[in-house]
């Protein structure tokens, strides 16, 4: 089987994003990139979390066609496609329509910097971008087009996408852009959000850059941050 272990990770990551409340029922969708090969693997469309194997996880190009699988693949599969065209660095792909982020996107609103966490973005301020039809080319367009040095990206009326180095690396980002989400709509219910300076975000994000155990050659920390 073709990208046997992403696939599986695919899997797993699928279920741990449904009962982490980040995508209910069949919404959001994963993938993973392997540049030698040129392959994506991609979360199937409609299919349960719960009841995906990696067997039902597709392979495909970054062109949309079908190398491996007999499911048809996530229908923002030109989504994730876009970010490993535009992003070199990026292995993987996550999508999901969490409740704070969603409620800001469908605001058209960008997630600021009253956490310093959001600098796990690489920026202090992630943007939202324009809406657009679900699955639509349009929508993988915008959402490039705005993101920027970004890692995270609001698509109005509709979720976040987050971008990694790893599957895990990915999710942990959706994790945190939550976190951020849900404290930027409880400080707005309190009162006025203070912002972080950007001078100050800059040095987070400098200080992010040796935050953690030092890696392995090869190996995956998962979370961090």
């Amino acid at each position: 089987m073709l990208m046997e272990q992403a696939r599986k990770e695919i899997a797993d990551f699928g279920r741990k994003m449904s009962a982490d409340g980040l995508s209910k029922g069949t919404s959001g969708n994963l993938s993973i990139y392997d540049p030698e090969s040129g392959y994506m693997a991609v979360s199937p469309s409609g299919v349960g979390y719960f009841e995906t194997g990696p067997e039902d996880v597709v392979v495909m190009t970054l062109d949309g066609k079908i190398i491996e699988g007999n499911r048809k693949p996530s229908s923002e599969h030109d989504l994730h496609a876009i970010f490993y065209k535009n992003k070199p660095d990026a292995r993987a792909v996550v999508h999901t329509h969490s409740n704070y982020c969603t409620t800001f996107a469908c605001l058209n609103m960008p997630l600021k910097a009253v956490h310093y966490v959001i600098g796990t973005a690489g920026v202090a301020e992630v943007p939202c971008a324009k809406y657009a039809t679900f699955g639509s080319p349009e929508l993988a367009d915008n959402a490039i087009k705005v993101c920027g040095k970004s890692k995270a990206v609001l698509l109005a009326n509709h979720g976040l996408v987050t971008c990694g180095p790893s599957l895990a690396k990915a999710f942990s980002l959706a994790v945190n852009m939550e976190f951020v989400a849900e404290m930027q709509w409880r400080t707005m219910s309190v009162g006025r959000p203070v912002i972080l300076v950007n001078e100050e975000m800059d040095h987070v994000m400098e200080e992010f850059k040796g935050y953690g155990q030092p890696q392995k050659e090869g190996q995956n920390d998962g979370m961090g941050y």
